[in-house]
């Protein structure tokens, strides 16, 4: 591998672990993707069916219609949507379990699991060994389970206690 692209998969590296799940910004998400991939901007809008102005345009926007995300998530061959549900999971108010919601019957389908990708893990994982918080305060802010967080530290965690 080249120097050149060392240094980038070095910064692509630095982007992800200081992603931020509290604040996100797609535009730029997309953005980095696209640098990532080395897509050129005439299949962008071929796909998009779009001018180049206007993909611009799309980069500097903090949120995009689902329908246009989707399509970037196909183009790109990534889920943007996930970094939502990750925001979700980490900053979402707890159930109201005194909110009636017809008995518990929904329409929309039910998630059982919390699915974690490993940005969130090595986000949590960060904010502990940089002492930011302690481990009862990440199991009691963002309700991961005492058990998910204890096996994450044995198996990623780079700082061994």
């Amino acid at each position: 591998m080249s120097k050149n692209n060392q240094k980038k998969a070095k910064d692509i590296k630095i982007r992800r672990m200081n992603f931020n799940f509290k604040n996100i910004h797609i535009g730029k998400c997309i953005e980095n993707r696209v640098e990532e991939m080395a897509m050129s901007m005439d299949r962008i809008c071929n796909f998009h069916k779009t001018t180049e102005d206007k993909i611009q345009t799309m980069y500097m926007q903090k949120s995009l219609d689902s329908a246009v995300l989707l399509k970037w998530c196909k183009l790109l061959d990534y889920d943007f949507f996930r970094i939502y549900t990750q925001h979700l999971i980490l900053f979402a108010p707890e159930n109201n379990s005194h909110i009636n919601t017809s008995k518990g019957k929904t329409a929309l389908p039910r998630f059982r699991k919390n699915v974690y990708t490993r940005q969130v893990v090595d986000f949590i994982l960060e904010l502990i060994n940089t002492g930011q918080k302690t481990k009862y305060q990440v199991i009691e802010e963002y309700r991961i389970p005492k058990t998910t967080l204890y096996k994450w530290i044995s198996k990623y965690n780079d700082n061994k206690e």
